[in-house]
């Protein structure tokens, strides 16, 4: 049994408004019944504050919450590949290089069971999955 295509969703936003984009999208999908452990942010920039907060503990307290699968999880997308799938991926393109962003871009589309959100500019989002996204 082959898997599912994930859906894509792109909501345009500018490399500074991309994380407040992300947020918006994770409150809407909560909003909507989607469980908190179904949610995993990635950020190519600055870091999600709750994830620079739960650093500060240590690495192993964070990825612990993440194991744990009980609330949405916010990861640099230069970690996407140490996340576990999650039903849901948002993907924030706030920065970074590009080639951060393209190299974690298919990573994320990997990780996201059911759909693929994907706050930035559309322009460099469609050049790295393609046009028609």
């Amino acid at each position: 049994m082959s898997a599912a295509v994930p859906q894509i969703q792109l909501i345009p936003a500018s490399v500074e408004g991309a994380l407040d984009a992300a947020e918006e999208a994770v409150d809407l999908l909560l909003d909507t019944g989607r469980a908190p452990g179904d949610i995993l942010v990635l950020t190519t920039g600055e870091l999600h504050p709750w994830a620079a907060h739960e650093l500060s503990f240590g690495e192993a307290a964070y990825w612990a919450q993440h194991d744990a699968r009980d609330d949405v999880f916010y990861a640099d997308a230069a970690h996407a590949q140490r996340a576990a799938g999650r039903p849901v991926v948002v993907f924030a393109a706030n920065g970074g290089p590009a080639e951060a962003a393209a190299g974690a871009l298919p990573v994320a589309l990997a990780r996201a069971g059911a759909l693929l959100v994907v706050c930035g500019d559309p322009k460099q989002i469609n050049t790295v999955l393609g046009a028609g996204v």
